[in-house]
């Protein structure tokens, strides 16, 4: 019988990521992974920066709800009171700032 002999990765570090609407293990991995460790540190960041980024570390395109993502866990990093609606990551396809 073959066991697997590597350490089973820990997701503890990332819990406090989770926090964030929208993020779950996935993306609270693709945030740590691009050096974000608390939500704090994704206060007054690029989205679209990061977006980049993380397409540079994964060699691929991302799927562009991932920016919507990484856009609503921007906003809800950067302010202390949210806008119920402003919490759901789809709403951020076209986010306000970005609207004519």
């Amino acid at each position: 019988m073959q066991t697997n002999t590597s350490p089973r990765r820990s997701t503890a570090h990332l819990k406090n990521l989770q926090q964030i609407p929208g993020i779950g293990p996935s993306l609270a991995q693709d945030l740590w992974d691009l050096g974000y460790r608390r939500i704090e540190d994704l206060a007054q960041q690029d989205a679209q920066a990061m977006y980049t980024a993380l397409e540079g570390l994964r060699g691929q395109p991302m799927d562009p709800c991932v920016l919507y993502t990484f856009r609503c866990a921007v906003y809800f990093a950067s302010h202390d009171e949210h806008d119920p609606n402003l919490l759901k990551w789809w709403n951020w396809k076209n986010p306000p700032a970005l609207q004519a």
